[in-house]
């Protein structure tokens, strides 16, 4: 019984890292540097930051506890909260 739940939980985690991986996307550089210079630029950083996120993930085997994919989440979510103030910007002008 022991060997099926060590091998269910290693399923599990595996799925999870899996999961994390594919739920976030790399932020998108969408926002107009002629137009919003400083949010594309803020774009640009949290790209190179995504890159270094997975360098880690690939240095690490990915077996960092779901951080580095949480911190990849955040990351994605941050750039389209960076387009979202764009936009905004854009209608407030």
């Amino acid at each position: 019984m022991k060997k099926q739940t060590m091998f269910g939980g290693l399923a599990l985690a595996g799925a999870l890292v899996v999961g994390g991986v594919l739920g976030a996307q790399m932020p998108k550089d969408n926002v107009n540097p002629a137009r919003h210079p400083n949010i594309a630029a803020a774009q640009r950083l949290s790209q190179q930051a995504w890159d270094k996120v997975s360098a880690a993930q690939q240095a690490n085997e990915w077996d960092m506890d779901g951080h580095a994919a949480k911190a990849k989440d955040l990351l994605d979510q941050a750039n389209r909260e960076l387009k979202l103030a764009a936009e905004a910007a854009n209608h407030h002008r």
